[in-house]
């Protein structure tokens, strides 16, 4: 399977793979989603949800509350 996900390198392969299985491929996308959710796919762990957020945050979004 090629990484052809829009989402942070540093987040880790298997987050990111994980995410694309679950129709999330790109930061903008992650607007509706909340850390809850997320959070519950196997392979997003606390430090995924971290770099996420930072990268948001850098294009002035949030993940949902």
């Amino acid at each position: 399977m090629s990484d052809e996900s829009h989402l942070p390198a540093a987040m880790g392969k298997v987050a990111r793979r994980e995410l694309a299985i679950h129709g999330w491929t790109r930061l903008d996308q992650l607007d509706a989603a909340s850390e809850k959710e997320l959070l519950a796919i196997h392979g997003v762990g606390p430090k995924a949800i971290r770099i996420l957020r930072e990268h948001l945050e850098r294009d002035g979004r949030m993940l949902a509350p």
